[in-house]
């Protein structure tokens, strides 16, 4: 879900980007390798801060190859997405690193006021997002470009600052994801975390009436598609069908919708 918020601005600007699963792992294995054991090695914020902005300069990278070489988004997204998860194998040697510092669990597994606290750092991002492109300009900016990218700079729009902060947004959001997923597996798998994600993210966006040529974009329907992702998956799995299947009903499902 925190990966379709920062998907949807990007694909409401007409661009798309497949480098999330890589950020994930990426920014998994940095806070995890900075914790380290059960006394941690940095603290948790410093750590957490660094993740963090490993992710922002992926988005970053991202929003610079796009908007400023002018590399079509799929590929300045697919240097990412191979690179950002090599970067993390290299970092931990292919291996998986495991966390032992308890109060960092409670980021992706602890609860409060009986929910999982995970669910209050998504409706916080997910309340902060939607404040921002209603309750500001930026929400019509995106669209404009979205739109007609020329014509919106002719009007004097920043274009390319505008795309790169959609980039940048995008990766903290994945960034964000994967510390989170990091703290409730309670280990950093560089091979693993994250993959297929952007995939995941891409369907929620569709799935909630965003358009893939660009300008219109839906924040609610997006949590609605990831929802709905979501059910399915847990679906399948508590009746015991093969994860295998997961892929089919999903293609099915989005097959559907749009027809």
């Amino acid at each position: 879900m925190r990966a379709a918020l920062g998907m949807t601005l990007v694909i409401a600007t007409r661009g798309i980007d497949i480098s999330v699963g890589a950020v994930v792992a990426l920014s998994g294995t940095v806070s995890a390798m900075l914790i380290g054991g059960s006394t941690p090695e940095t603290p948790m914020a410093l750590a957490l801060a660094a993740a963090l902005g490993v992710a922002l300069l992926c988005g970053l990278w991202n929003g610079v190859l796009v908007a400023g070489i002018k590399l079509q988004p799929i590929v300045a997204t697919l240097i990412l997405m191979v690179a950002g998860r090599g970067l993390a194998q290299l970092l931990t040697d292919g291996q998986i690193v495991t966390v032992y510092y308890e109060p960092f669990f409670f980021l992706g597994s602890g609860y409060l006021a009986g929910l999982p606290f995970s669910l209050f750092v998504v409706a916080a991002v997910f309340a902060a997002t939607l404040l921002l492109v209603k309750k500001t300009a930026l929400g019509l900016f995106i669209q404009a470009v979205g739109i007609n990218p020329v014509a919106a700079r002719l009007a004097g729009l920043r274009t390319a600052t505008l795309i790169t902060f959609v980039y940048v947004f995008c990766s903290a959001c994945a960034g964000l994801a994967g510390m989170l997923i990091t703290s409730n597996i309670k280990s950093a798998d560089a091979n693993n975390a994250g993959l297929l994600l952007e995939l995941d993210a891409i369907l929620a966006v569709t799935l909630g009436g965003t358009s893939l040529a660009g300008g219109k974009f839906s924040l609610v329907g997006s949590v609605i598609g990831a929802l709905i992702i979501q059910t399915l998956t847990s679906t399948i799995y508590s009746l015991g069908v093969p994860p295998e299947v997961n892929m089919v009903v999903k293609s099915i499902v989005v097959f559907a919708v749009c027809i």
